[in-house]
């Protein structure tokens, strides 16, 4: 089996300015890919590596240990035999693994002629499409008006709103200014990224709850479940957890809350397809609600979030990251009507052009 390695700067077009309370202002998306190729069927997984906010990783830091680990991979094996190998990703960044584990998904259930979600024990007679968010970014009034006017003129009528870069009396006349134009037809969250002290979480929880939101995500940093726990008992909106949720001890630690806190999950803070499934599985049985969500990120990555919602039903979902790039390596998703759909292909049911990316290493035979 052949591998390669490759980078691409991916680019929004329409003037979508990515900006959270945590992230800043973010022009694009630097992602990396692995390409395999058995001589018969290729696969692919991509990563997105400009995400130092979240993991405190540099994207060429990411770049080195993706070189390192894939020089010392047998690339003769069989890629279902890699996927089942955990050794592998032994003391491997979450990054990484997402990478490998992507393209070894990718692979293997092209191999098996079924699509993702399929291979993965989804519904066979459902379709790849899942109901998803969108975010609205921080950003002027009338550009923040502008795009929930957009996104709602497409059929998407749950909406997500960042916050915590301002004033809580900005974020709260956003919202009611959301309330006041499309009032109870749109579905409506808010994220903080973590950005909020406890004292703040408490207060500004307490002023919400008149816009009905569904729940309020990450209000204070990560690291303290005993202030989260805390403002769960407290809070009348339900606490969604994304910045927290970075593995199965973690989950852990929803579970042990009893339904007061709910989880986010995202595959490249658990490590990828695999991992992801398992926290899915875990949270379903334990009756505690859980988003499969992203990073904003391109066709290939974003398609993986995709089928794992597919095949794991959560409650929530968010999937809007390919949603208008101008430059993907891996087009195909469509979104329309508050959903975004695959292709009935197999493996993620997109085809990667490699003359979209910079080649950065080829390994293998």
């Amino acid at each position: 089996m052949r591998a390669s390695l490759h980078r691409a700067m991916l680019h929004y077009g329409g003037n979508l300015m990515l900006h959270t309370a945590s992230s800043g202002p973010v022009s694009g998306l630097d992602a990396l890919y692995l390409h395999l190729d058995d001589g018969d069927v290729a696969g692919t997984g991509e990563v997105r590596i400009n995400i130092a906010y979240l993991n405190g990783l540099s994207e060429d830091a990411v770049e080195q240990e993706a070189i390192a680990l894939f020089e010392t991979i047998d690339w003769s094996r069989k890629p279902e035999a890699l996927l089942a190998d955990a050794t592998i990703l032994k003391g491997v960044s979450a990054p990484v693994r997402m990478l490998l584990d992507g393209a070894l998904h990718d692979l293997v259930s092209r191999r098996a002629g079924l699509p993702l979600a399929h291979w993965l024990g989804g519904d066979r007679t459902r379709p790849v499409r899942h109901a998803t968010n969108q975010t609205l970014f921080i950003s002027s009034s009338e550009r923040f008006l502008e795009q929930a006017e957009a996104y709602v003129s497409r059929g998407f009528r749950d909406l997500k709103v960042r916050v915590g870069s301002g004033g809580f009396s900005e974020d709260m006349a956003r919202l009611e200014s959301l309330r006041a134009r499309f009032g109870s037809k749109i579905k409506l969250a808010i994220d903080a990224n973590g950005a909020w002290t406890f004292h703040e979480a408490l207060e500004n929880l307490s002023a919400l709850v008149p816009i009905n939101l569904a729940y309020v995500e990450q209000p204070i940093a990560a690291g303290d479940w005993a202030a989260l726990s805390e403002l769960a008992n407290k809070s009348a909106i339900p606490l969604m957890l994304d910045e927290s949720v970075a593995g199965q001890s973690d989950v852990d630690a929803i579970i042990a809350a009893n339904g007061r806190l709910w989880a986010h999950l995202k595959l490249v803070k658990m490590g990828g397809i695999a991992p992801t499934i398992k926290a899915a599985t875990r949270l379903r049985e334990a009756g505690i609600p859980f988003m499969i969500g992203q990073m904003n990120e391109g066709g290939l990555a974003t398609a993986a979030a995709l089928h794992v919602a597919c095949a794991a039903q959560p409650q929530f979902a968010e999937l809007y990251g390919a949603d208008g790039i101008e430059n993907d390596p891996a087009p195909g998703l469509a979104y329309e009507n508050g959903s975004v759909s695959g292709t009935q292909s197999p493996g993620l049911g997109l085809e990667f052009d490699a003359s979209k990316t910079r080649l950065i290493r080829e390994f293998g035979q």
